[in-house]
């Protein structure tokens, strides 16, 4: 079983993220807190994830975190607001950044990015090519070779050097399979392979709009802009 630790202030947020949790069949929830001081106190030995709001009165949950020595700082998805905390919260190693309200299909994929990193296995998880069928023709298309993936219905478009393949799995279940470090979800409907980014336009309503490098534009929106934010400064 996952044990996790809910941290956050707010006792309505607090409480959702625990329902949210209990949908999940291998998570336990060993402990609820309300300040980054109670946060601080938490060690890997006992809590596997912590999910903490990143500010709180009195200590926020970055400075909580940065307290933690790394070899007993727990996996952790941070919670906020306000946009600007990514850069240094994956500096922290977090395993994900959530904007409140929170979405639900980016809590499950932060909850699964979670497993993911705890039972070793990423790399052994993640997708390294595409069987395509056409007709009775089965075609391998490399993953390293996708520029990007939109959703179409119930299926998934790839993109690659102009041509598109269409892809027999949903595009929220095929997030799940990509290698975190190269692919990013930006919207519902839309996955990137992040150094094919070249442009990002934020716009007023705090979504953006990408331009990849074979000229394709793309509406970020701000349920992922954050992960994707963090994710271009990694390898900028």
């Amino acid at each position: 079983m996952i044990r996790v630790a809910v941290v956050d202030d707010e006792p309505l947020a607090r409480a959702g993220v625990v329902a949210r949790l209990r949908g999940e069949p291998d998570v336990v929830v060993v402990g609820e807190f309300v300040d980054g001081h109670e946060l601080a106190a938490l060690r890997r030995h006992s809590v596997d994830v912590v999910i903490v709001d990143v500010q709180m009165p009195g200590r926020d949950g970055l400075d909580a975190l940065a307290t933690i020595p790394v070899a007993e700082r727990p996996l952790a998805i941070l919670l906020t607001a306000h946009e600007h905390f990514a850069v240094r919260a994956f500096e922290l190693q977090a395993v994900d950044y959530l904007l409140k309200p929170i979405d639900d299909e980016r809590f499950g994929e932060a909850i699964d990015r979670t497993r993911r990193q705890l039972r070793g296995q990423t790399m052994a998880a993640t997708t390294r090519h595409f069987a395509i069928r056409v007709g009775t023709r089965l075609s391998f298309i490399d993953a390293d070779d996708v520029e990007w993936i939109e959703a179409d219905g119930d299926y998934a478009v790839l993109h690659v050097l102009g041509r598109r393949h269409l892809l027999r799995e949903p595009l929220h279940t095929l997030a799940r399979r990509l290698d975190p470090a190269r692919f990013v979800r930006v919207h519902r409907s839309a996955i990137v392979r992040i150094d094919q980014v070249e442009e990002l336009r934020p716009r007023p309503n705090r979504d953006a709009v990408l331009r990849l490098r074979d000229g394709t534009a793309l509406r970020a929106s701000r349920t992922y802009i954050e992960t994707l934010l963090a994710a271009l400064h990694r390898i900028a």
